[in-house]
């Protein structure tokens, strides 16, 4: 008997450690001291490895409702093997496993765990909601006693700014009153110095008419004095040129004249010359004379 004991080990698929051991009255621990290891964990494990064993994948729903997906499942592989009989043999081994786990009280256990932690869970959820609630509702009649108190303080305030605001209100209607005296003063002075600057303008424009005007006119004169210098300029100038022509004609006569003289003598030179070597060379030639010199220079 003891050794039976002895060799009990935790339910979880592949644990080999002892279950806890509680002390108290009632049915033993069936799992160890880990606290991922009991019934939920234990039979999704066995379901995991059965599958992985199968070639199947469980779903999140079959893992935390299996008694109702396989309900589910059951149903719809039945209505399976009736449409695809080629099938038959995948679908009745996953029937079989469906049939199994409505049948295995551990997943009906594990199923009614999952679902108690779930509705644990709501209930802390719930009863935190609740005591969010409470403390906005205190909340609230907190702010609601300010806002009174706010709304009274501004009451007061609300009262001396309308008073502040009628007197304002009085003061700008004075102030308004007299700016528009006052403009309409400005306006008149504005309108003085307009028509005295059109009056000044006006005679400016027309001082600046006449001046223009007599200087167009002191213009012309001038332009007119100066093309008259200009021509008399022109006439003197044609004048002189043609007197200057006149006497370079006669310097260029004279100078043709003197040239044609220069020519004659030059011919009446050269003919004395001719003669004189003619002469010369009839006449005998003489050691001592020297003929040479002298035809030379009555030649030059």
């Amino acid at each position: 008997m003891t050794e039976q004991t002895s060799a009990v080990t935790c339910k979880y698929p592949g644990c080999e450690a002892p279950p806890e051991r509680t002390g108290g009255p009632g049915r033993p621990a069936e799992y160890c001291a880990d606290a991922g290891h009991n019934k939920v964990s234990a039979w999704r494990e066995r379901r995991r490895l059965a599958d992985a064993e199968r070639g199947v994948t469980a779903t999140e729903a079959e893992a935390e409702q299996p008694v109702t997906m396989a309900r589910i499942s059951g149903a719809e592989m039945l209505r399976q093997m009736r449409d695809l009989a080629g099938r038959l043999s995948g679908v009745a081994d996953r029937l079989t496993g469906a049939v199994a786990t409505l049948g295995d009280p551990a997943a009906a256990e594990a199923e009614v765990e999952s679902a108690r932690a779930a509705a644990e869970q709501r209930a802390a959820t719930a009863e935190a909601a609740r005591a969010d609630a409470e403390f906005r509702v205190a909340a609230a009649d907190q702010m609601r006693s300010a806002a009174d108190e706010a709304a009274e303080e501004m009451s007061e305030h609300l009262a001396a700014a309308q008073a502040r605001a009628r007197d304002a209100h009085d003061r700008l209607a004075e102030a308004v009153e007299a700016h528009a005296a006052e403009l309409e003063r400005v306006r008149a002075d504005a309108q003085a110095s307009v028509d005295a600057a059109a009056a000044d303008r006006d005679a400016a424009i027309a001082r600046a008419e006449a001046d223009k005007a007599a200087a167009i006119e002191a213009a012309r004169e001038r332009a007119s004095r100066a093309e008259a210098e200009a021509q008399e300029a022109i006439k003197r100038a044609r004048a002189d040129a043609a007197s200057l022509v006149r006497a370079a004609e006669a310097e260029v006569g004279q100078h043709q004249e003197a040239a044609a003289q220069a020519a004659q003598r030059a011919a009446a030179a050269d003919a004395r010359a001719e003669r004189a070597d003619a002469e010369t060379a009839s006449r005998p030639r003489w050691p001592s004379r020297r003929p040479g010199p002298a035809i030379a220079l009555t030649r030059r």
